[in-house]
């Protein structure tokens, strides 16, 4: 089990990821400004990345246009997803996964407290980087401005 951590970016390359990263496709958005997934949409968004909410239980957040399903995000985001970053249980995310692999995104991003090392190993294995029990919103603030 020790090469599990190598699976992960660290936090040079996750700034990497952020610094070049455009489409954002956030699994398990709410519209409730409440929930830690409105705020993390709104703050990526603010920051210029262009965000799509995947939740079938939303109709929009913050404006945007939800859609249910990660092959849906990649058709509005262009055909290219850079992060699918996931707010969802964690014995969720195999399939979310397995999705991201399919629609070939960059990365795959499991939210702070969302920690799934077989979802981690299927989107390696797939070829996707991988960051898991980080918040994009907080890592965000390490990115150079320029």
């Amino acid at each position: 089990m020790s090469d599990l951590p190598a699976l992960l970016l660290d936090d040079e390359d996750i700034v990497e990821l952020l610094r070049t990263a455009r489409r954002i496709a956030v699994v398990g958005a709410s519209s409730n400004p409440a929930r830690p997934s409105n705020g993390v949409f709104r703050s990526m968004v603010a920051a210029g990345y262009e965000c799509v909410p995947v939740n079938p239980n939303e109709t929009a957040v913050e404006g945007v246009a939800a859609v249910a399903t990660l092959a849906e995000a990649a058709i509005a985001l262009g055909g290219r997803i850079d992060i699918v970053d996931v707010f969802r249980r964690p014995e969720l995310t195999e399939e979310i996964a397995r999705e991201a692999v399919a629609v070939g995104a960059r990365a795959l991003w499991l939210q702070l407290g969302v920690v799934n090392w077989n979802a981690a190993r299927i989107a390696a294995e797939g070829g996707l980087a991988v960051v898991m029990d980080r918040c994009t919103a907080i890592e965000l603030h390490r990115v150079p401005r320029g």
